[in-house]
């Protein structure tokens, strides 16, 4: 991971000062893309505050930052993942666990819904909610206090991305993919987010190629990888079997910006250079 400068020097382009690609740190977040049928494939979106550093207003899945510590000392509130199996997923040495504790923690935060507990008493879900809100390590606390345990086998990681430079903040995004719990309800926390919606993933692009949703390119891209599938119950069949990673592509002619996926038509002389990361669905 790139570290920051404290006396960062340009780079030259053409004689141009440009940005120097070490000058911002690069930090670890995890992304939840939560789905639902309902009856069609639905994805939960919420909305940035107008406050927020990065991405002010857009439209985005819930996530965060992975913060240090988020995976040590869990075994007692967790199931269904090791961290030695989180980490081969994630192709690291170890602390794996961190990343789908960050998803779970974000999404119970901004969202409303805490992934992995099955039918859990609502009071105890919101309780867990008002004890993050409170304090952001206090998740495994929290659930240990509510005798909650969390099957972290229900979020399947399926795509990285790095922001590329130019942004002020720059992250290292791995995104995963959970079915909705059935008997929770999403609600935005009015802090972080301002509202939140179920859409379709299809209606979702044309709502912004209209210009009625700001979306970032990556949340674009994840989209229409959703887009390909007819339900989540086949979505998350798919994320389950962890295909290999595989780059998108992006076809923009006269503005059209259309995702392209391997071996289908026009990804070969699709821009590769527009892309930062991969996905396995």
């Amino acid at each position: 991971m790139p570290e920051s400068r404290s006396h960062p020097s340009p780079l030259y382009q053409h004689g141009e000062a440009v940005a120097d690609p070490g000058a911002v740190a690069v930090r670890n977040a995890a992304t939840v893309m939560v789905v639902a049928d309902r009856p069609e494939l639905e994805v939960l979106l919420v909305q940035r505050t107008s406050r927020a550093a990065f991405g002010p207003r857009a439209w985005v899945f819930p996530g965060g930052r992975v913060d240090i510590g988020d995976g040590e000392r869990i075994e007692h509130v967790v199931s269904g993942l090791s961290d030695a199996e989180a980490s081969a997923m994630l192709e690291i040495g170890g602390g794996g666990l961190a990343w789908w504790l960050a998803g779970i923690r974000e999404t119970l935060e901004e969202a409303g819904l805490l992934l992995g507990v099955g039918h859990a008493d609502p009071p105890a879900v919101e309780r867990v909610r008002s004890a993050v809100h409170d304090d952001t390590g206090a998740l495994v606390g929290a659930l240990a206090d509510n005798d909650l345990v969390v099957d972290l086998g229900a979020l399947h990681e399926v795509g990285r991305f790095v922001t590329p430079v130019g942004p002020p903040r720059r992250f290292d995004t791995r995104f995963f993919v959970a079915m909705a719990p059935d008997d929770q309800v999403a609600r935005h926390d009015e802090q972080e987010v301002v509202e939140h919606r179920w859409i379709r993933p299809s209606e979702a692009i044309e709502r912004w190629r209209t210009h009625e949703l700001e979306l970032m390119a990556v949340t674009h891209r994840m989209l229409a990888c959703l887009a390909r599938y007819p339900s989540a119950e086949s979505l998350l069949e798919a994320a389950a079997r962890r295909g290999p990673a595989q780059r998108v592509r992006v076809n923009d002619p006269d503005g059209a910006y259309e995702v392209v996926m391997p071996g289908e038509p026009g990804y070969d002389t699709a821009d590769v250079e527009i892309e930062h990361g991969a996905v396995r669905l």
